[in-house]
């Protein structure tokens, strides 16, 4: 870690284990979506439930590496959070909305800090952006 040449390293890895691994269940139709963001290493699979389920891809996954560790989270209710989203599935579409912690508190930064103006405003535009209208 931290050298030059270790992301360029990681990403050809995991590429690999992707292919060899991950690849014959989008073949074979087990996995009907695969994404993952290197960055933070969330990983977000859609699969058919008739052909396979979750304990299953979880053991197949926890046997491509002995260094590689994956911790399902599961759909509930119809909702799942990833990376800063979230995702509902709907009878017959999927919806996605900003996911925000339990802890969420509406609180901004303080406007005499030395945070850039850009960072401290942000806040309030997304708030006159997503503004519900009074009836």
């Amino acid at each position: 870690m931290g050298s030059p040449p270790s992301g360029t390293i990681a990403e050809v890895f995991l590429q690999h284990l992707e292919h060899i691994y991950i690849g014959p269940l989008i073949e074979t139709k087990r996995i009907l979506f695969y994404t993952s963001y290197r960055y933070i290493d969330d990983i977000l699979i859609i699969y058919d439930t008739e052909t396979t389920n979750h304990d299953y891809l979880t053991q197949y996954t926890n046997t491509m590496h002995t260094n590689l560790q994956f911790n399902p989270t599961l759909e509930s209710n119809g909702y799942i959070n990833f990376l800063d989203l979230t995702i509902i599935r709907r009878n017959t579409h999927i919806e996605i909305d900003i996911y925000q912690k339990p802890t969420t508190t509406d609180t901004t930064i303080h406007f005499t800090s030395t945070y850039p103006n850009e960072q401290k405003l942000a806040a309030y535009r997304y708030h006159r952006k997503n503004a519900q209208p009074t009836t």
